[in-house]
Parts: structure tokens; C-alpha cells; sequence
């Protein structure tokens, strides 16, 4: 079931809202009768595993290297081009 209040009772009420929200109601906050948010619960995004990305990433040879032409833009010595 969707739930909109406007702002000023959104103010008054978070707490309740938010209670809606745990028990899986949809709440949308309104300005002047318009939808401007949507209260949704936060999702927990588990254990974090290092090394998840292993093999699904590859970074270019030349990735820690940086062309003289864009150190100099960045020192100001030269324009940069314009593309």
C-alpha cells in the first residue's frame, strides 16, 4: 500500500514513517500534492569479499603512465587541445 504525506508531515511524523517503511509500506512525500521522494527500506549490501573482481577486470599496460603533452596542460606550460 502507498502511503503519500507532504513535507510538513513527513517532518512531524518520521519516525512513524519509517516504522511504515520496516513493515513494508510505500511512503512518498509530496510538496504542494506533487511526488518529490520515495521513503524505501536500505538494503544491506552483505559481507564484503576482497578479491570478488579478480579476473573480471583488466588494467591497461600503460594505465600508471601519463603523455608529457597532458603533464605539461596541467603545469600550465601549453595549451590543452581542443577535441
Amino acid at each position: 500500500m502507498t502511503h503519500t504525506v507532504n513535507v510538513h508531515e513527513a517532518k512531524t511524523h518520521l519516525s512513524r514513517l519509517l516504522e511504515a517503511v520496516e513493515r513494508g509500506e510505500d511512503v512518498v512525500i509530496a510538496r504542494s500534492g506533487k511526488p518529490v521522494a520515495r521513503l524505501v527500506p536500505a538494503r544491506s549490501r552483505g559481507a564484503r569479499r576482497p578479491g570478488s573482481w579478480k579476473g573480471r577486470l583488466v588494467v591497461a599496460p600503460d594505465f600508471d603512465e601519463t603523455p608529457d603533452d597532458v603533464l605539461a596542460a596541467f603545469r600550465g606550460d601549453i595549451e590543452p587541445p581542443l577535441r
